[in-house]
């Protein structure tokens, strides 16, 4: 069954998830309904202060519905793209009571978001040596954290993994990617301090093909002194493994913090310009109100959402699944009818 189609059951009463789960997909639900919860609360009770005292469907309405989209940090693009598409919807079904109205919109805004919806968030993989990832991103959104827990779920799965610190230039990174690989028992490659980021990379390559590793985790420094050096960096790093990896790089994830909002769109943006971003991690979605931010990342970039962080645990970084994120996302608005 369909998102749209869960969300029409929904709004008529019927049980939205008619499959029997299995017990590790259960586990995947529970950890986005507990995840989302405050990003869910903030956006169902935007959209119920808005259909408050609703009367009547007029140019005020609509202006408030932008209003309250944008305060949801849905963002500006996505939502005028959003407000016309629901007014168009609403003109084409002729509705006028305020409880088909918000079934309208909401279905609306599950369609305009599938049809921008990416089905790539697995990690490619390098058939003929060690899969290189890389992780960026500016200092304090997670991102060696990132790299650690992504590296527990690739050793859990199976998979021989190996890291790199090459974030050489922030104070502490070396060696809190370096206790990661002592929890994980997974290999570290670490270079001197405020050393070459390139030469950590070259050893860490090197390593990875000796020992027949599945996966080279690389850890590069955050935002430098401007996007010229950023770039020049990334891309010194890059020409190295792909002189010495079979097929390069395979990914590049830029990880952003969920609580910045409409900050992280602009980061990701900014970054994008500098080096290709192929996916994107967003952190500590637990722990804000501003998961609207996912829509227009979305809708604004061409970009996958490949994770996202829904607890402290190791564990708790998932795989974005974009149907559990938009059903939880609006149900709250369903269960207030």
């Amino acid at each position: 069954m369909g998102l749209f189609d869960r969300i029409k059951r929904a709004f008529t009463g019927e049980d939205p998830i008619v499959k029997e789960e299995s017990k590790q997909e259960e586990v995947v639900l529970e950890k986005y309904d507990k995840g989302m919860e405050k990003t869910r609360k903030n956006f169902s009770d935007r959209i119920a202060d808005l259909f408050t005292g609703f009367r009547e469907l007029d140019e005020e309405f609509y202006e408030d519905l932008e209003e309250t989209l944008i305060s949801a940090d849905v963002g500006f693009n996505m939502t005028i793209a959003l407000t016309d598409a629901i007014r168009d919807e609403i003109e084409a079904q002729n509705v006028y009571k305020g409880e088909d109205v918000k079934r309208v919109m909401i279905e609306t805004m599950v369609k305009v978001y599938e049809d921008h919806e990416h089905e790539n968030v697995i990690l490619n993989e390098n058939p003929d040596g060690p899969t290189v990832i890389l992780f960026v991103g500016v200092n304090g959104v997670g991102k060696t954290t990132s790299v650690g827990k992504i590296g527990y779920q690739l050793k859990e799965s199976g998979k021989k993994v190996i890291m790199a610190a090459a974030d050489t230039f922030r104070a502490g990174a070396v060696e809190q990617l370096s206790v990661w690989g002592q929890r994980l028992d997974i290999p570290v490659v670490t270079g001197i301090d405020q050393g070459d980021p390139a030469s950590v990379v070259f050893d860490a390559v090197k390593a990875a093909k000796e020992g027949n590793y599945d996966y080279l985790l690389v850890d590069t420094a955050g935002r430098l002194q401007t996007k010229a050096n950023l770039m020049q960096e990334l891309a010194k790093i890059k020409r190295i493994i792909e002189r010495e990896n079979p097929n390069g790089v395979q990914e590049v994830l830029l990880v952003l913090d969920a609580t910045t909002g409409q900050n992280a769109l602009i980061q990701a943006k900014q970054f994008n310009e500098a080096t290709e971003i192929t996916g994107l991690v967003l952190t500590k979605l637990d722990g804000t109100a501003k998961g609207g931010v996912i829509l227009s990342i979305r809708y604004e970039l061409d970009i996958p959402v490949k994770f996202i962080g829904l607890g402290e645990g190791a564990n708790d970084l998932q795989p974005f699944n974009a149907e559990e994120y938009m059903f939880n996302l609006v149900k709250g608005v369903i269960e207030k009818k």
